[in-house]
């Protein structure tokens, strides 16, 4: 099974870095990964990982500007795309297929192959253009998943937090992850 990883600079490299680690665990999962400039300069803000050490977790990384790459064609196949997180510059870019850089490419071609796209939207507020460009990527198929603070499963610490978005959106590619608590009911 291939995955595509989309890192754009929104904020929230922290969730980029648990769903590669967590996607290194599956076995026979190939990840590829695809940084924007953006994402460069967030981490660097955000995390005490260098850019090398996260690149490191995926099988392949491929240059933003790369257009030629594999994951830029529908022939590539694979079982979708993430975009952990997804800035509101790069959903913009999604929902216009401004495809002027691999990780938009990449975007596309999940679009236009029918395959899973989930964009985890990372914006606060949000205001009626971010709302209407999400819209319209659901309506293109895409899922879109902002990362929702959730406390039915008695999260203790950040990690708690992120294991339980990295498990929802893991769920989309009906993979499992075991440090995921999912609702048992009441």
């Amino acid at each position: 099974m291939r995955i595509i990883v989309g890192i754009s600079g929104a904020s929230g490299t922290i969730l980029a870095k648990k769903m590669l680690l967590s996607l290194k665990m599956i076995p026979e999962m190939e990840t590829h990964l695809v940084m924007s400039n953006g994402a460069d300069e967030t981490l660097g803000l955000e995390l005490d990982t260098p850019r090398e050490e996260l690149i490191s977790l995926a099988d392949e990384f491929h240059p933003i500007e790369d257009i030629t790459a594999n994951i830029a064609s529908g022939s590539f196949r694979t079982a979708g795309m993430v975009v952990i997180p997804c800035s509101m510059k790069t959903l913009a870019g999604i929902v216009q297929g401004y495809s002027d850089n691999l990780l938009l490419r990449a975007a596309d071609v999940c679009i236009k192959e029918r395959r899973k796209l989930v964009l985890v939207a990372r914006e606060m507020p949000l205001s009626s253009i971010h709302l209407e460009n999400m819209l319209k990527a659901s309506q293109f198929g895409a899922i879109i998943m902002p990362p929702m603070l959730t406390f039915y499963n008695h999260p203790e610490t950040i990690d708690d937090l992120v294991n339980h978005l990295i498990g929802k959106v893991l769920m989309q590619f009906d993979l499992d992850f075991e440090s995921f608590r999912p609702w048992r009911g009441g």
